[in-house]
């Protein structure tokens, strides 16, 4: 571990230096002459604060000419890192890329080195922005840089640091793979610069790093420059989650235990039902415990942080919608957090960041309502707002004159929002397909928002109290502070033609073996590799423990082997088919029908009180699952009312009687049971039970036992004095091999497991003539210009001209159910779609998507997989061709039904595939190109235009 000591001229170091000899100040001198000829002590004094030991450990391994990965903890500055890298690029006359997963944070990103280094030198790439593209610096999204690596871009030239923000994304299952495929191509002249939250395996990472990159010096840093304090606030209490034992080490707050366990040990109303009546003195004890725990309000929790001075804070809310009633629920409550001044500035701010949006559009995106909110210093923050809107909420809490955010966790993605406090609802989110728990890693990136360095001495981290509420696991989720970093790399279709095209197939399949996916796969293997080898050595020991001097007892062994597992199937198929026969005659049984149950617990006379037949069979009785066929519900001899199973009528049961059944009969009364049972007894307690016979076992009459016996008694080691010895040392060589033979099947599935996942894709396109050998075709070349997960699909509608002759609007309704995906799931309604040539288009694409589907299933690509094509979303199909049609905002939102922030998002994703398609379009004799740029300038109007980050 390097510690490193920031301390200034004449005092620890002038203190220290008095105590040197000469030699040893010459030589401290040497160094500190030596330390500020290099670009980071130029670099240091760009900032007004001194940098921290992993930030100078980083930049010296940066100037020392190796990759850096850094792993540290939300808000603790990574990105200084990040900035030397630029600042070592236009000291060297070299460029700097500097990648970040999202399009706000590259916007902001590039604010910030606007700042520090002036426009001219900064440039901006994104899906829909493209400012001072040849600048030294040039801020992107990573899937920009990904597709100038495979496009061989000029703009590459002089490269000489990329910077990857957020690497950790690259556990994302639906964009991670980019990262990677970046780090893989990159050439080897580029360092990389990896920024990651804290996770687990950094180590694992940097080791791979090493391997596909070259020399790469891996920081690690748990400190939290501003501490964090976890709470969890109940009624009008905030309660510590822990407090300190002994060694500093913490334990869950007992007050907060006793309130877990009182909720827990509540009577329900049933209990009281039941009679656990509570005395009156109990009853009031609970009422005063009771009334100091409920979970208090939005307004509530606001106002008691303000009381605190816990603001600026920000509440994760794992939904839009009550993002936006947040909001309102405080603006009801009457709360202000801003004075006369401050609604002033917000106004002022608003006004001029707003000025281009029409009036007309103001009243549809709800200006009013956001701006009174903002007035107040309460504001919402998701995906569904106007970009310019949430632009304008980060700038205003940042600047402190918003002091409430309500926002979704999309906020927590790398944006420079840090505040006080952070509050989280509840520990429950919607994950896609059910309500899950959030995870440690969640729980860290979400609450690393607490404390603004060089602001606050502390951040905060406050729970709120729910129902049922484990305080241990709370603690669980505080006390992780690091995840584990999972690769999420598959190749797609795009991947493989341009692999193809730039290093032939074989180079290709070589590159996949490198990524960190199939690393972190080989690695798991080893494990079971020296199990297997160990297995082996066994196996030797065992071979030679069984050997016989009489002959091969490995081949009498495999007879005996053989003949028990065939005895085994045999019983097998007799149980089963006594089992059948049994599940028919239980099937014929009527109520009143009075039988002798064979065997079991309740075994004797019983009287059929509901047959118990599974739903949909003759009496449609349907108040049981029924997995294992009927189960009769029977009054037994005894006076027992039971529903009995398959297992108590191990053989067919006939009934020996027939019976009336009282309509007044009650089996819930004893009186009831008593009398039905005597008359039971009555009317045949005399009648002995029917005897089965026991059938002649399969096994007698079976000839391939009979020759598997006959070779046995045949075989030389069959009058070996030691045959039951050698017997069961060869029944653990058996075992063992099985054990063994599973092992290596594991080890089989896990390695090159992307390669042959990389050689099924390269089939299929080679089927669809995309690929000849290591020639890439016409078709290859065009879907090697085609991003996104759709990709496949648009080049087919490329090759069938599915899109000549539509209109720019109609063309830009079928584009969008490549990029579209609805937030929910299947709705019960089908969408609304443009009429005529437009309608026809889609209808087309869904049967190309099928005819994929049928092939990616015979060429075993699987999307559960993460490859292949998933089928294409018309919902958004209406929306998009009206607004190309040049329709108003409020006619369209209300169409469409979504919040102006998506419909803003799904349009510019929409026109970031147009582009492509007017790329990759044929340009003799057709008019998709053209269109597809029209299309474009139709998109691109309105709030669509003036929304600045996508």
């Amino acid at each position: 571990m390097i510690v490193l000591l920031s301390v200034r001229p004449g005092t620890l170091e002038g203190t220290m230096t008095q105590d040197l000899s000469p030699a040893e100040r010459y030589a401290a001198a040497r160094r500190r002459a030596a330390e500020q000829a290099t670009a980071l002590a130029g670099f240091r004094e760009m900032y007004d604060f001194g940098l921290d030991p992993f930030q100078i450990e980083a930049c010296r391994a940066l100037e020392a000419g190796k990759g850096v990965l850094v792993a540290a903890p939300t808000g603790s500055g990574k990105t200084i890192v990040g900035e030397f890298a630029v600042h070592l690029a236009l000291q060297q006359g070299r460029k700097c890329f500097y990648t970040t997963p999202i399009k706000a944070l590259s916007n902001q990103k590039y604010s910030d080195l606007c700042r520090r280094y002036g426009s001219g030198k900064v440039g901006l790439l994104t899906g829909d922005n493209s400012l001072n593209a040849d600048a030294p610096v040039v801020v992107m999204t990573t899937e920009v840089l990904r597709n100038m690596l495979y496009s061989g871009s000029q703009t590459l030239r002089g490269l000489g640091y990329v910077v990857m923000d957020e690497v950790h994304y690259l556990s994302d299952r639906f964009r991670g793979a980019v990262w990677e495929e970046v780090i893989i191509h990159l050439p080897d002249s580029v360092t990389l610069v990896s920024l990651s939250a804290t996770v687990s395996n950094a180590e694992e990472f940097g080791d791979w790093l090493d391997t596909v990159r070259g020399d790469t010096e891996v920081i690690v840093s748990e400190h939290r420059p501003v501490p964090l304090f976890q709470h969890v606030l109940a009624g009008r209490r905030m309660y510590d989650l822990f407090e300190e034992g002994e060694g500093h080490r913490k334990a869950v707050n007992p007050d907060l235990t006793r309130m877990a366990r009182l909720e827990a040990s509540r009577p329900t109303y049933a209990d009281r039902r039941r009679g656990r009546a509570m005395r009156e003195a109990d009853r009031e004890r609970e009422r005063r415990q009771r009334s100091r725990i409920w979970t208090p309000s939005r307004p509530e929790v606001i106002e008691r942080l303000d009381a605190e001075g816990l603001l600026p804070a920000i509440t994760f809310i794992f939904s839009r919608a009550a993002c936006e009633a947040a909001v309102q629920q405080c603006l009801y409550a009457g709360l202000r957090l801003n004075d006369e001044e401050a609604r002033e500035k917000v106004r002022a701010l608003v006004e001029e960041r707003t000025a281009s949006i029409p009036p007309e559009d103001l009243h549809v995106l709800g200006y009013y309502e956001w701006l009174e909110g903002l007035e107040r210093g309460i504001a919402a923050h998701h995906a569904g707002m106007l970009p310019t809107f949430k632009e304008v909420v980060e700038e205003l809490f940042v600047r402190g004159l918003v002091k409430a955010v309500f926002a979704t966790e999309t906020l927590a993605l790398g944006i420079n929002m840090p505040a006080r406090s952070v509050v989280l609802e509840k520990l429950v989110k919607w994950n896609g397909e059910q309500h899950a728990d959030i995870t440690p890693g969640e729980y860290t990136q979400l609450t690393g928002r607490a404390g603004r360095r060089g602001i606050d001495v502390e951040g905060h981290a406050v729970v709120l109290w729910q129902r049922a509420m484990n305080p241990e696991q709370v603690a669980g989720l505080a006390g992780t502070r690091t995840y584990p970093l999972r690769s999420s790399f598959k190749p797609s279709y795009n991947m493989a033609v341009n692999l193809v095209e730039q290093f032939g197939r074989h180079r290709s399949r070589e590159l996949l073996e490198t990524s960190f996916a199939q690393f972190q796969a080989d690695k798991s293997v080893v494990g079971i590799s020296r199990q297997v080898q160990r297995n082996e050595e066994g196996l030797a020991g065992y071979r030679e423990s069984m050997t016989c001097h009489l002959g091969d007892f490995s081949e009498y062994a495999r007879l005996r082997r053989e003949l028990k597992d065939r005895e085994t199937e045999l019983a097998r198929q007799g149980a089963a088919q006594r089992r059948a026969e049994a599940a028919v005659a239980l099937e014929r049984l009527k109520p009143g029908d009075v039988i002798h149950v064979p065997t079991g617990k309740y075994a004797g006379l019983a009287l059929v009180l509901d047959p118990g037949l599974p739903a949909g069979r003759s009496n449609g009785h349907r108040g049981f699952d029924h997995h294992d066929g009927p189960r009769p519900l029977v009054l037994t001899a005894e006076r027992q009312v039971k529903r009995l199973a398959a297992i108590d009528f191990p053989v067919p049961v006939e009934a020996l009687e027939r019976m009336r059944i009282p309509k007044s009969f009650n089996p819930r009364s004893p009186q009831s049971r008593r009398d039905l049972a005597s008359a039971l007894r009555t009317k045949a307690g005399h009648i002995p039970p029917e005897r089965h016979r026991k059938r002649r076992s399969q096994a007698a009459d079976d000839r391939e036992i009979a020759r598997l016996r006959a070779a046995l008694r045949a075989h030389p080691c069959h009058g070996c004095n030691d045959r039951e010895d050698h017997a069961r040392w060869a029944e653990r060589y058996h075992r063992l091999l099985r054990d063994t033979k599973q092992l290596e099947h594991r080890i089989e599935g896990r390695t090159n497991t992307i390669a042959r996942t990389f050689d099924r894709i390269v089939a299929l396109l080679t089927e669809l003539d995309y690929l000849r050998g290591n020639e890439v075709t016409e078709h290859g070349k065009r879907l090697a210009r085609l991003y996104g997960e759709l990709d496949l699909l648009a080049s087919e509608c490329l090759r069938e001209r599915v899109w000549e002759g539509l209109s720019p609007a109609e063309l830009a309704a079928c584009v969008s159910a490549l990029v579209y995906e609805a937030r929910v799931g299947d709705d019960a309604m089908a969408p609304k779609l443009p009429s005529g040539k437009a309608k026809a288009a889609l209808g087309e694409m869904v049967r190309i998507w099928g005819r994929l589907d049928a092939l990616e299933e015979d060429f075993r690509i699987s999307q559960t997989e993460g490859v292949g094509q998933r089928e294409p979303d018309l919902g958004f199909a209406w929306a998009a061709y009206m607004w190309a049609s040049g329709k108003g905002l409020d006619e369209v939102l209300r169409e469409a039904d979504m919040p102006a922030g998506d419909f803003v998002r799904w349009c510019k994703q929409v026109i970031d595939v147009l582009g492509q398609i007017s790329a990759a379009a044929p340009g003799e004799g057709s008019t998709v190109a053209k269109n597809a740029r029209k299309a474009v300038d139709g998109l691109l109007r309105g709030v669509v235009a003036y929304s600045s980050v996508g």
